[in-house]
């Protein structure tokens, strides 16, 4: 199975080497913003023109947003914007002449409705303090060392690694791999190359292929298997908040920098900031490790796992939850664990978004109208089950992979749950024989319905 991968190693850069990523990544930056500066302006000068009633024919001649139309047009006119250009690689220009092709496609599309999901906005000018250092090489001598200590970039030379390559270099020396670019980006104060590589990997079957397993996901606990594992939550971001409050504290109190006065920051402030950066990318590594540690180990065990479609963005809204549902990172869960089914053989499938996986019995089917957070334990007055309520939404995720045709792609609604839940109590609405309406319920009921709309009330527990 070829498939295409990214590999990502920490470097060791001397100080002439950083200085040259970061002339580069400028280039990146100057190539973008002139472009986006000239589009700009065109398109100001035709909406202008079209407000004096010049007609279609007579405008402004419109320029081409495709990035050979903008590697064309910088070409042309880089001697003038930029006679620095000998100086770094034609690969830096091109990381932000293709960046911004990508965006003004992306925002086209999302205007026009081709592109699903959120409206995606205009491009911006990057700001040179802001914006994260990072550029990109697909031409050129990218290779990887045989000692498996040190990268060759294109006009960079000999890069050191912080650690060893020898998990690409494997590959790259039996001939299942195939590098297709490398980007340099600076993230948490230290410089990292990425590989995207094309790899043949080798076709696996999981530990257990006919097992079903479902993961309820939550804030107290990560996950909750169906099969009675639990992964406990390590609030990464928790245990380093006293850190970041006395560094940002600290910080504050050191003279900053000022573009009103044109003040430079002292050296203590930027020492300070590189250490609460520092900080950050900790958290931000030791979260990433642990969902890599656990979508591994249930990738590679389980042939069909059932994750939820949770509304992350709607849970995020909520001020007092947003911070945990943040750091738990669902969204990067659910990322993870559908290219690793796919490598080790098995297959996710995702549950629709109003199925009640923590309202409905896992026993006998009742489905509840009403679950409130603080009820930790699922209490069944129809058979009397009593059980976790994660261990119970857990349970019915599993029993989803076998009521549904699982042939197709995307989320899958079992037992009908199609829409949100309309129940009071053990009453729930009833279709007319013969067609497609619902019965609707009465006041109170629709008032519990109207209730249900806070997906926090469905399945994340605190």
């Amino acid at each position: 199975m070829r498939t295409v991968q990214a590999y990502r190693f920490a470097l060791d850069v001397t100080p002439s080497q950083e200085r040259m990523l970061l002339a580069s990544a400028g280039a990146a930056r100057v190539a973008h913003d002139w472009a986006l500066t000239r589009v700009k302006a065109v398109m100001n000068q035709r909406a202008a023109e079209r407000s004096y009633g010049i007609p279609d024919v007579e405008l402004t001649s419109a320029i081409g947003w495709t990035l050979p139309a903008l590697r064309k047009a910088w070409n042309a006119a880089k001697a003038d914007v930029a006679p620095w250009w000998p100086q770094v690689s034609k690969e830096a220009f091109n990381t932000g002449l293709d960046a911004l092709a990508r965006g003004l496609k992306n925002w086209s599309d999302s205007r026009t409705g081709r592109r699903p999901g959120r409206p995606v906005g205009f491009p911006r000018f990057k700001s040179r303090r802001r914006t994260t250092p990072s550029v990109r090489f697909t031409t050129g001598a990218i290779r990887v060392e045989p000692d498996r200590k040190h990268v060759i970039l294109p006009r960079l030379g000999r890069l050191k690694t912080h650690e060893s390559t020898r998990k690409l270099a494997r590959r790259l020396e039996v001939g299942s791999a195939r590098i297709l670019s490398a980007t340099v980006r600076k993230c948490g104060g230290r410089w990292h190359v990425a590989f995207c590589v094309e790899v043949d990997r080798v076709e696996r079957t999981p530990a257990r292929p006919q097992a079903v397993v479902g993961v309820d996901l939550g804030v107290r606990c990560l996950a909750v298997l169906s099969t009675g594992g639990v992964e406990p939550n390590p609030r990464h971001l928790d245990h380093a908040t006293r850190r970041l409050r006395r560094l940002a504290r600290r910080m504050s109190r050191r003279v900053g920098p000022d573009r009103r006065s044109g003040q430079r920051p002292s050296n203590r402030w930027e020492s300070t900031r590189l250490q609460l950066m520092r900080a950050n990318a900790r958290v931000a590594n030791l979260r990433r490790d642990g969902l890599h540690k656990l979508t591994t180990r249930i990738a590679s065990e389980y042939g069909t796992v059932v994750v939820e479609d949770l509304n992350v963005a709607g849970m995020l809204r909520n001020r007092r939850l947003a911070r945990h549902i943040a750091d738990a990172g669902f969204g990067e869960l659910r990322r993870q664990l559908e290219y690793k089914t796919a490598w080790n053989g098995g297959r996710l499938l995702v549950a629709d978004r109003w199925y009640p996986s923590s309202k409905r019995c896992s026993a006998c089917g009742t489905v509840k109208a009403k679950l409130s957070l603080s009820e930790r334990t699922y209490n069944c007055t129809c058979c009397g089950l009593e059980l976790d309520r994660d261990r119970n939404a857990a349970r019915n995720l599993a029993a989803l992979a076998g009521e549904v045709d699982t042939a197709g792609s995307g989320p899958v609604a079992g037992r009908g749950a199609d829409c949100k839940t309309r129940l009071s109590g053990q009453v729930a609405e009833k279709r007319q024989p013969g067609t497609t309406e619902l019965v609707r319920p009465g006041p109170s009921r629709r008032k519990a319905g109207l209730h249900e709309r806070n997906l926090l009330q469905r399945n994340v527990g605190v």
